[in-house]
């Protein structure tokens, strides 16, 4: 009996010392495609600071981008429009507050559309979206030069379900910290 206790503990030391030799980038929240926008959670995204890990490969959890997570929510649009309605404003406004109080942070813009549509115009719409929301925190003082916009159209749903509530879910605007 003690042979075959001491024959599984070294078979499992020899599986469990593998494990142990994988890359330091290993250690690293993998990256992947989920990102908090602060309303319905992580689902998208990478580990550029966005899910508060430092861009530099650390594994440090970076507090001002922990932060950056929690306070620049998405905002969302009816249907094929990139018009921004007043919550959508409101919450631009709180988004912009936040940047002008933190003057060394990079945002990307990034434009989504539903599924309904061409590849074409969803992707020309999600760049309409994306300008929008970065002409209105320009008005409201945050400097263009902190800012880039990219248009992902339909390509990233947030919601893969089908419906109304999916679909809601899926037309936004997205702040991604660089």
């Amino acid at each position: 009996m003690k042979k075959h206790v001491t024959g599984v503990l070294l078979c499992c030391g020899v599986v469990f010392s593998g494990c142990g030799a994988q890359s330091e980038k290993a250690a690293v929240a993998p990256e992947s495609e989920s990102y908090s926008d602060g309303m319905y959670g992580a689902q998208y995204g990478s580990t550029n600071g966005v899910n508060g890990v430092a861009a530099d490969g650390s594994g440090v959890i970076d507090p001002l981008l922990e932060e950056a997570r929690r306070m620049l929510k998405d905002v969302f649009f009816t249907f094929e429009s990139a018009e921004l309605d007043p919550a959508a404003q409101a919450q631009l406004k709180s988004n912009a507050a936040w940047l002008l109080s933190n003057p060394s942070v990079t945002i990307l813009i990034e434009g989504h559309c539903d599924e309904r549509g061409t590849s074409e115009f969803n992707m020309a719409l999600g760049e309409r979206r994306a300008d929008t929301v970065q002409n209105f925190l320009v008005k409201f003082g945050v400097q263009k030069s902190r800012m880039q916009t990219v248009s992902f159209g339909e390509e990233r749903p947030f919601n893969s379900a089908q419906g109304e509530t999916a679909w809601a879910e899926n037309r936004r605007a997205h702040f991604v910290v660089q």
